[in-house]
């Protein structure tokens, strides 16, 4: 891969990144209200770790399989919608806040890595988002696994530190707002899931299935 075609690979991950807030940055700022960017951290880790998964998906040839099953994409959209809604549901009517003293107990950090991996793995474009951007800057005449790597390994430091930023303003935004108690921090939580699954729910499924 030529220096100039990498830094086309860059400019269009970054048109791609500059969008409002996606389902895994509003679960991030969630959790970044809550328990602060430090513990999000675990969140991030799963998100990133559905995207490897995504992406060997995609460089196996399962992106056309996917792709042509509207009954897959369906369920595992209305599955991650579900998903969000209980997380966010649950927030809602939950009691106390788990960042001040006489709280929640925090939650594990496993909890909080499972979060991210099923709220990413619950996208069901990635996998042919992925099976359709890599293809258009592999050399076939290169070794595949060494440009695999690089374009993997730039989405997944290019998504995690955006992730990580959206959790730092969430923090910070929290640091401004200190008339937020447990019930209210809660509530602005948990809508910010369900707007996550209002998002997810949403998306057209039509133009990918065919």
């Amino acid at each position: 891969m030529t220096p100039e075609v990498y830094l086309v690979y860059l400019g269009i991950l970054a048109a791609f990144f500059a969008t409002p807030p996606d389902t895994s940055q509003l679960l991030v700022m969630s959790n970044s209200l809550r328990h602060g960017v430090r513990r999000t951290c675990w969140t991030v880790a799963g998100d990133l770790s559905a995207n490897v998964l995504q992406m060997t998906a995609a460089g196996l040839g399962l992106a056309a399989i996917v792709a042509t099953s509207a009954a897959v994409l369906a369920w595992v959209k209305w599955a991650g919608v579900a998903y969000l809604c209980w997380l966010g549901l649950r927030l809602i009517l939950a009691t106390g806040d788990s960042r001040r003293p006489g709280g929640a107990a925090l939650p594990a950090r496993r909890a909080l890595f499972r979060q991210g991996f099923l709220t990413s793995s619950a996208n069901p474009y990635a996998v042919v988002f992925f099976g359709a951007l890599f293809p258009q800057f592999i050399d076939p005449a290169a070794a595949l696994a060494p440009q695999l790597a690089v374009l993997g390994g730039t989405y997944l430091l290019v998504d995690g530190v955006i992730l990580l930023v959206w959790g730092l303003v969430a923090e910070q935004a929290l640091g401004r707002l200190r008339w937020l108690t447990g019930g209210w921090l809660n509530r602005i939580s948990g809508g910010l899931m369900i707007a996550a699954a209002v998002l997810l729910g949403s998306r057209d499924i039509s133009g990918v299935a065919r």
